[in-house]
């Protein structure tokens, strides 16, 4: 009986290897610690805000609820996320004035953006005694609703 050849050996390696993690079962036969699979879930989240497909979550800010509010309607769609961070409230706002206009956000006032019938509002939800107590002391609501 011969060898199977380096190479083919090599190659049902790395799909045995693989195997799991292609069928999502990386999780169940790697124990993931508790901290790192936040860690996970949080870059999952992906470069923008839950919910909004161009709004972009500043460094700093990760999700504070587990699911966003989304609602499409003929009129238009409701779409609702909450993120915090240790970041102060003026970088916050600094942040999103500088890169909504680069994504076509128009400044309407103060914490309002409009762009082609649909107004981006940031709001900073009052925090419980508890919350301010916290270094996570930013709590951000993006609420987008139609105009």
């Amino acid at each position: 009986m011969t060898a199977l050849p380096a190479m083919l050996r090599a190659a049902s390696a790395a799909f045995l290897l693989a195997g799991p993690a292609v069928a999502g079962l990386g999780s169940f036969l790697i124990p993931i610690p508790p901290a790192f699979a936040a860690q996970l879930a949080a870059a999952d989240s992906g470069p923008f805000v839950p919910g909004f497909t161009d709004v972009p979550v500043m460094p700093g800010l990760a999700t504070a609820e587990s699911e966003p509010l989304v609602f499409d309607k003929p009129g238009g769609r409701i779409v609702q996320a909450v993120l915090s961070g240790e970041v102060p409230r003026q970088a916050v706002l600094a942040f999103y004035d500088q890169t909504l206009p680069q994504l076509g956000w128009r400044r309407a006032s103060d914490r309002v953006f409009v762009r082609e019938g649909e107004e981006l509002r940031l709001e900073f939800p009052q925090q419980t005694p508890k919350q301010a107590k916290s270094k996570a002391a930013t709590a951000v609501r993006f609420t987008l609703t139609p105009r």
